[in-house]
């Protein structure tokens, strides 16, 4: 079993300065290393539906790939001597790192979906590092020790679980400081098939009325947080517009905007951790649409759906479930609002239609409880009706 704790660093000031190096020459690396890729790609590749007669073929080079990228730090540390002062692993991962966001350009992730074309990393994006080898003796009492870099306070929030192992350590900075996310693994552990109780089962549906309305008609409020900081970021956004760009207070005041927008984000991790743990503590599943949330951020409401965060609320749920032995179920979201949850007929609704009434079987309820309810029906069934997409089939029947 693998988990992960994340902790603030105390580094000093000494500390802080070679860390912040690390990241500016990690950066330039990967910008050439990605564009290097990128060179050899537009030079070398010809269309299969419509190849030219005639085409510059360039120069024949070696196609750049992870373990040329690796061998060719060695000549780096030759040619600029200030690099050795990376420590050799860090400098491979950012290889590594270069090479799995170009391969999920190109070929996709384990499921074939493909990310965009990468991006280079301007000053101030390139916010991370990771050492692939860490060991239990490294970390005595509050204290880290890591390679290169030396011994620094480490904020132990919470201790590390007994039987754990520390096994990476992936350095961030942030807008309020640096952290350390360790992964710990205790191959004692199995992981295994969680082992529910159907009948402890809800459905959700999410929605900008109600952060989430269950099957059983129980609703929580949305937060909207950035709404509610909307316009203390105005605020701080006009006061920067004023200021003489990459000057000290310009430095800032991007700090004070990005602490802001750090503080939006820990509420919105927060208010979701409590919601999972909620759900959790009740039900055994836990049944949500399956959302196309990239299409529904193109629409008028993309600001409410945005700071909705319903993507993070439902990726962390999965891993809230398998830490808590529970089950989440995501189902296609078709017609889930129509149909009718008690008989199967079709009610059809505009977006402002909040109530659900059905002609056929006088069922009366919020429409958000009804799509909440198809939504449990077709991850756990129901005993008088089985809805599947627009096949409805009474149980029992053949």
């Amino acid at each position: 079993m693998r988990i992960t704790y994340q902790y603030k660093l105390r580094p000093t000031v000494e500390q802080e300065a070679l860390m912040q190096s690390w990241l500016d020459m990690l950066r330039a690396q990967y910008n050439w290393m990605l564009g290097e890729r990128f060179n050899w790609w537009e030079t070398h590749r010809s269309p299969v539906n419509a190849c030219p007669l005639e085409q510059y073929a360039g120069i024949p080079s070696e196609r750049p790939n992870y373990y040329s990228q690796k061998r060719s730090l060695v000549q780096l540390k030759q040619n600029r001597p200030w690099y050795k002062s990376v420590q050799s692993q860090v400098l491979q991962e950012m290889v590594k790192r270069v090479d799995l966001t170009f391969q999920q350009y190109l070929k996709g992730d384990k499921d074939g979906k493909r990310s965009g074309k990468p991006r280079f990393k301007k000053a101030g994006r390139y916010r991370t590092f990771t050492f692939p080898q860490l060991k239990n003796s490294q970390l005595i009492g509050s204290r880290l020790k890591l390679p290169k870099i030396g011994e620094m306070k480490l904020i132990l929030h919470r201790p590390i679980p007994g039987g754990f192992s520390l096994k990476t350590g992936t350095v961030t900075r942030k807008a309020d400081g640096w952290y350390i996310s360790l992964l710990l693994e205790n191959k004692d552990v199995p992981v295994s098939t969680p082992d529910v109780n159907t009948a402890l089962s809800v459905g959700i549906d999410m929605g900008l009325k109600d952060f989430l309305v269950t099957s059983d008609g129980a609703s929580i409020p949305i937060p909207q947080f950035f709404r509610k900081s909307e316009k203390k970021m105005a605020k701080l956004q006009r006061q920067l517009a004023r200021q003489v760009k990459f000057s000290n207070r310009w430095r800032k005041q991007v700090a004070r905007i990005g602490k802001l927008h750090l503080k939006i984000s820990r509420q919105r991790r927060d208010f979701f951790s409590k919601v999972w743990d909620e759900l959790f503590s009740q039900y055994d599943v836990v049944a949500h649409e399956k959302l196309n949330i990239k299409g529904l951020a193109r629409t008028r409401l993309a600001k409410s759906i945005l700071d909705a965060a319903w993507g993070q609320f439902l990726e962390m749920g999965k891993f809230k479930a398998e830490k808590a032995g529970k089950l989440t179920a995501p189902q296609n979201p078709r017609r889930t609002s129509i149909d009718c949850s008690d008989c199967g007929c079709a009610v059809p609704k505009t977006l402002s239609d909040r109530l659900h009434v059905c002609p056929n079987c006088g069922s009366q309820m919020c429409r958000d409880q009804n799509a909440a309810r198809n939504i449990l029906y077709r991850a756990v069934g129901n005993q008088a009706l089985n809805i599947s997409g627009n096949v409805l089939a009474v149980a029992g029947s053949h």
